[in-house]
């Protein structure tokens, strides 16, 4: 366990979870320095990071982490000892049409971080840490039962899950080859404020507002568990500075519904919130042509996390979704 780290490095820390993230870390250890590398993509935002831009412990360095040379030059003047992963192309419609571009950010882009971070540590590696944010995707797809966990076979379906299934391996590999200092997790499905419209609640948030159609895959019976992305960031917290060495802690939210339920609770809340008539959204529901290899179902089994860390998901979807449909609103 490490109390605290002197400098740590985010990537993809203006992203939806990198930037719930960096706000964490910049409140939370006022006396570590944290640097947020973001290239600052479609999917990337500085305005999720206004409260942070005064503080002292805060520097933002624009880039990509397949530039190496930055990597470098970033390691060397920040004395990094601990990195967060975050960055990553993560949208699967997005892997569908672009598969080359999610191989190379995903997994150059991680092999990259990896071995500048082995050669800058060298063998002098004590309190340092190298943390690999991924995703329960990369173990395929579940029938009506059955949860993932740290033990599951993996089984990537499309090449955005494929991607960081190849970034897990590698990073597994430079704990076992070089003794580099790693930790990992798989999470589920995040929610709530911030989220880039492309995937499935902020859109239909956006769309509900807006009053226009609402595309569901399918019969949008797939079921997804749901975690609400605050309580994601406590989790990367404990798992940053308590996780043991080489392990990996899968984060759910113990919260599955199927997609076309999550349209339904959201034309709800929205027409509640906004004064109209009840059920006044139902009929914008479009049910379009299911995704290429759509997985049926994903489901998490986070009792590892929970006994060895003490950490659980806090937040209800009811509480977690309110909060969310109310952040969008504002804005």
């Amino acid at each position: 366990m490490i109390e605290t780290f002197k400098t740590i490095l985010i990537t993809g820390g203006a992203g939806f979870i990198g930037s719930h993230v960096v706000r964490r870390m910049v409140s939370r250890y006022p006396k570590t320095q944290i640097v947020n590398l973001d290239a600052l993509t479609y999917a990337g935002n500085l305005d999720n990071l206004k409260e942070c831009e005064s503080a002292s412990n805060y520097h933002f360095a624009h880039g990509n982490i397949n530039d190496f040379d930055l990597l470098q030059n970033l390691f060397k003047s920040h004395n990094f000892d601990a990195v967060v992963h975050l960055a990553a192309e993560s949208h699967v419609d997005n892997s569908i049409k672009d598969p080359f571009g999610f191989a190379q950010t995903n997994i150059q882009g991680t092999l990259n971080l990896l071995e500048t971070a082995r050669q800058n540590w060298g063998n002098t590696i004590q309190d340092q840490r190298f943390y690999h944010i991924s995703t329960d995707e990369v173990y395929g797809s579940l029938g009506a039962e059955g949860q993932f966990s740290e033990e599951t076979a993996y089984d990537p379906r499309s090449p955005y899950s494929a991607s960081k299934a190849a970034s897990d391996h590698l990073v597994r590999a430079y704990f076992h080859t070089y003794s580099l200092p790693v930790v990992l997790s798989n999470c589920s499905n995040n929610y709530g404020p911030d989220q880039h419209t492309e995937k499935l609640i902020p859109l239909m948030i956006e769309n509900i507002i807006n009053q226009k159609p609402l595309p569901v895959y399918g019969k949008g019976e797939n079921i997804r568990d749901w975690l609400f992305v605050k309580d994601h960031a406590e989790a990367i917290d404990l798992i940053l500075h308590r996780g043991k060495l080489g392990e990996t802690y899968a984060i759910g939210g113990n919260n599955e519904l199927r997609n076309i339920d999550i349209v339904y609770r959201l034309i709800d809340v929205i027409d509640r919130i906004l004064g109209r008539k009840e059920g006044t959204s139902q009929g914008l529901i479009r049910f379009v042509t299911d995704r290429l290899g759509h997985d049926f179902r994903y489901a998490i089994d986070a009792s590892k996390i929970e006994k060895n860390l003490g950490w659980k998901a806090k937040t209800s979807f009811e509480e977690g979704l309110e909060y969310t449909v109310r952040s969008y609103l504002k804005k």
